[in-house]
């Protein structure tokens, strides 16, 4: 169970990436009053976490209706997750973020910046939602499971306090900073997803 809940805490981490949210946050929320910031803040860690506990207990079922096997699934996932870290390690992913964190900036409104793009796709995107999908789905018993959606509300938690102290990371990490964590991390979920894959072709040749 220690092996299965270090691996899911990584991968969530490391997928969900709260440190690297805090420039997203202060570009999204530049102009607003601090205390719009928080509520801001608030609502959108709570929509991340209904989001993804949602697809913790719901997604392997609705998979599974869909006709689609979990390895089948374990195996795209694994590949959206390798694409996720190509991302992060050749700094495009933050691109991305940024460019879509401006356009919402200039064209959408404070009071939908929570839910989007900051809560989905930011926080609990298809990446994240895939992990959330994968890691429950290998929970090895009742009790693992549980302390999984413990560690995904602690992590969702962990992108409040980032959102809450946005300014104080963002000055403290400055841009190389982000750029050495973003690749640190991005080798660790290839590495977790190249494993993702080579578990879901294993099982698919196993049966």
């Amino acid at each position: 169970m220690r092996e299965y809940l270090l691996t899911a805490f990584a991968t969530l981490f490391v997928t969900i990436e709260p440190i690297g949210l805090a420039p997203i946050f202060i570009a999204l929320t530049s102009g607003m009053p601090e205390a719009h910031r928080r509520r801001v803040a608030i609502s959108a860690s709570i929509i991340a976490g209904a989001v993804l506990v949602g697809f913790a207990l719901f997604g392997g079922p609705v998979i599974e209706f869909l006709g689609i096997s979990l390895p089948a699934f374990r195996i795209a996932g694994g590949l959206l997750l390798f694409w996720i870290a190509f991302e992060m390690i050749f700094d495009l992913r933050a691109e991305r973020k940024a460019a879509a964190a401006q356009a919402e900036q200039q064209h959408g409104d404070a009071a939908s910046m929570a839910a989007f793009p900051l809560a989905v796709p930011m926080m609990a995107g298809p990446a994240a939602i895939a992990a959330t999908i994968i890691t429950a789905e290998a929970a090895p018993s009742t009790g693992a499971f549980v302390l999984f959606i413990a560690i995904l509300l602690g992590i969702i938690a962990m992108c409040l306090v980032v959102f809450l102290l946005a300014t104080r990371f963002d000055r403290l990490l400055q841009r190389t900073g982000r750029i050495v964590l973003s690749r640190l991390f991005g080798v660790v979920l290839a590495a977790l997803a190249v494993q993702f894959v080579a578990d879901g072709v294993k099982a698919i040749v196993a049966t």
